[in-house]
């Protein structure tokens, strides 16, 4: 069986299955890649589907259809080089021509293999009402109707879209390419699904890349860091401008006035995207936004606070299904602890945890937006579900570099930091001026990654 785009009948049939399945493992799954041809408008790279257990105990049967894209270099110098893109939600093999021209100085000398991770991408998870809630925020809160709607409409196979499920779906791939060895780069998300198969398959890890790191513990699901770290990006991109007030405070200023900061905060998070520098040239004028909304003029930083609320990404451009199956089971600092936990505890389990928090932890924000904003949000509707399996090491053993943006609030600097610190060989690359995302985008990061890779 496949997960395919609508799921409501097929998880039907997933539900008979569930009912009768056996307590033990069924047959032997062997990885092997099927249906290749060439990828369309992209001859040089084969496409191919690989079929992976849905729940690899088969408790619960069924199969999940994986898109995988692998360069035509085969007998490549180095090897193969794994590229894993972020979210969760976020496919791979759409984003292959990206990829493939933003790595192009080492692509010579690596097999580049992109992949959809389970649940993205044309066979991803497709949850309608909170896909058009919330698009590809991270931030943005949906309603609890959303969020279980999604929740009903998974069933069952809520339960199996952790990221160990995901790791356990890498190393099918590796076996099915027939790769004893290879080099991970991992990207936001995909930097979290790199260390995690790293700390699992050591042994199958030449090296790795980390581009916007999430910690090995997991996004903190309070986002305390990406909170504070709003200050500095303002104040910094403030001092670059010579604008002559202090939009930190400003900020401060606004969302206790009007109670807006989870839409302020995702404002301030695609800012760091897209225009790092808030220099108003590629995004909205951020450092005059707020000090107009400061000074009682609301209406620029409404309108563009509206603008953002969902971006309308497509479920296979970014599934907002996938995004709350996984980081309900995997994020770090839930206020109920567990992704088991019953619903019935969460709402005040978050109002204690909140209210413990020091004021200095989340300033400029009021700590009440780490408990109100997207990811809590989420999780606080989503049922309880079987928690991510921990790795069995603990530190990276293989060479590791390490990328971040000093103006990242998506993955923000601090979460490098700390991963670095736990990371006996890893080194630690800080692009000043950058915000998320690096590779192609940054000649600092590049030479780094170019550096690393190719020496």
């Amino acid at each position: 069986m496949r997960v395919r785009p609508s799921l409501a009948a097929a998880l039907v049939l997933l539900t008979v299955l569930v009912a009768g399945a056996p307590a033990a493992a069924a047959t032997r799954h062997e990885p092997r890649l099927t249906n290749s041809g060439p990828c369309p408008g992209v001859t040089d790279f084969t496409c191919s589907e690989l079929i992976v257990p849905l729940d690899r105990s088969r408790r619960v049967r069924g199969d999940l259809t994986l898109q995988v894209a692998v360069a035509g270099n085969t007998h490549a110098p180095r090897g193969t080089l794994l590229f894993l893109t972020g979210g969760p939600g976020q496919p791979g093999v759409s984003f292959m021509p990206t990829i493939r021209q933003r790595l192009a100085p080492v692509l010579a000398d690596y097999r580049l293999v992109m992949l959809d991770q389970r649940g993205t991408g044309p066979n991803g998870i497709d949850c309608p009402k909170l896909q058009a809630e919330v698009g590809s925020s991270d931030v943005t809160p949906p309603s609890p109707g959303a969020v279980q709607e999604c929740a009903d409409l998974l069933g069952p196979a809520r339960h199996f879209y952790t990221t160990a499920d995901t790791v356990a779906d890498l190393e099918d791939l590796r076996a099915a390419l027939r790769v004893p060895r290879w080099t991970l780069d991992g990207v936001s998300y995909g930097s979290f699904v790199a260390i995690q198969y790293g700390l699992t398959h050591p042994q199958r890890v030449e090296r790795m890349v980390l581009d916007s790191v999430v910690p090995q513990r997991g996004v903190p699901a309070l986002y305390r860091e990406a909170l504070a770290r709003s200050a500095y990006v303002l104040r910094t991109a403030c001092a670059e401008q010579n604008c002559g007030f202090d939009p930190a405070a400003d900020l401060a200023t606004v969302v206790n006035r009007y109670g807006n900061g989870v839409d302020v905060f995702n404002f301030l998070v695609i800012a760091s995207i897209v225009d790092p520098k808030l220099t108003g040239s590629a995004f909205f004028p951020v450092l005059p936004f707020l000090h107009l909304a400061a000074q009682g003029e609301t209406g620029p930083l409404d309108s563009a606070v509206e603008a953002l609320r969902s971006d309308g990404a497509p479920y296979q451009a970014f599934s907002s299904g996938l995004h709350a199956a996984t980081f309900c089971a995997d994020v770090d600092e839930l206020p109920w602890v567990t992704p088991r936990a019953p619903l019935s505890v969460r709402e005040r389990a978050t109002a204690r945890v909140v209210a413990k928090l020091p004021a200095t932890s989340t300033w400029p924000f009021p700590t009440e937006v780490a408990g109100a904003q997207g990811i809590v949000a989420t999780c606080e509707s989503w049922p309880p579900s079987r928690p991510n399996a921990e790795p069995p090491l603990s530190r990276l053993t293989m060479p590791v570099l390490l990328l971040a943006g000093d103006r990242d609030l998506s993955t923000p600097l601090p979460w490098a930091q700390e991963q670095a610190r736990q990371t006996p060989r890893g080194e630690l690359v800080v692009v000043p001026g950058m915000g998320h995302s690096i590779q192609g985008r940054n000649p600092i990061g590049d030479a780094a990654v170019q550096r690393f890779l190719l020496n």
